[in-house]
């Protein structure tokens, strides 16, 4: 299973999202650090779930990197994250 499957699999089973994208961006960082031949190592990730209602930015940080922790200490050098909840500004 490609990385950013995984990543989607798992945000979706433990946040419900209302909305998800997961971006591979490993072929903007080829030759920088962390870069692999390959890729799968550069994520952004929008998500919307309720699950973030009342949650600053850094606790919705938090809670994406808690799902990720496998991913995060495995292979992924970096993740993007643009979280908020329904009806927030930048859904």
């Amino acid at each position: 299973m490609r990385t950013a499957d995984l990543i989607a699999q798992k945000l979706t089973e433990a946040f419900s999202p209302q909305s998800l994208k997961v971006e591979d961006e490993s072929y903007k960082h080829e030759g920088h650090a962390g870069s692999r031949p390959g890729g799968q190592t550069h994520y952004r990730v929008y998500i919307v779930s309720q699950a973030f209602k009342g949650k600053t930015r850094l606790q919705r940080h938090r809670m994406i990197n808690e799902a990720l922790t496998a991913e995060l200490g495995g292979g992924i050098h970096a993740l993007a994250v643009h979280a908020s909840a329904p009806g927030e500004a930048g859904e």
